[in-house]
């Protein structure tokens, strides 16, 4: 694991959930730690709903990342990535929690990862406020 870990205030910029998605994506591919604070913390419910912690747990599959704090509502994750693998992946949200805005996290990793990967994500594809499927 390269470097210290990196802190990233969630609620900079719009607040929502696409600071979490960034930042747990390039901390899988340059394998350093992030801790993420105030997550989605301009949002009506913030914290993390069950499509960021599905798409977190996704991405921690494939980086063998150790994370902490991962559970809906909480507001502040540590994810530490060991290593890019590859294989076969699946996950579902739970609820209709948007498949996009998983596979935002999930693809720079994936483009970077030493084996291929597949992956299989259950959940909502053309939901309010995220790119509708057919946008992939």
């Amino acid at each position: 694991m390269a470097g210290e870990l990196v802190e990233v205030d969630g609620s900079m910029g719009e607040g929502g959930g696409q600071i979490l998605r960034n930042a747990v994506a390039l901390s899988a591919v340059l394998l350093k730690p992030v801790r993420i604070y105030n997550i989605r913390a301009k949002r009506s419910k913030p914290g993390l709903r069950p499509q960021h912690l599905t798409g977190v747990k996704a991405l921690a599959a494939l980086s063998s990342a150790e994370v902490t704090g991962l559970k809906v509502g909480s507001m502040e994750i540590t994810f530490r990535p060991r290593g890019l693998g590859g294989g076969r992946l699946s996950f579902d949200a739970g609820t209709a929690g948007s498949t996009t805005l998983m596979l935002q996290s999930l693809m720079p990793a994936m483009a970077f990862s030493r084996a291929p990967v597949e992956v299989e994500l259950r959940g909502g594809t053309n939901n309010p406020m995220a790119p509708p499927v057919e946008y992939f």
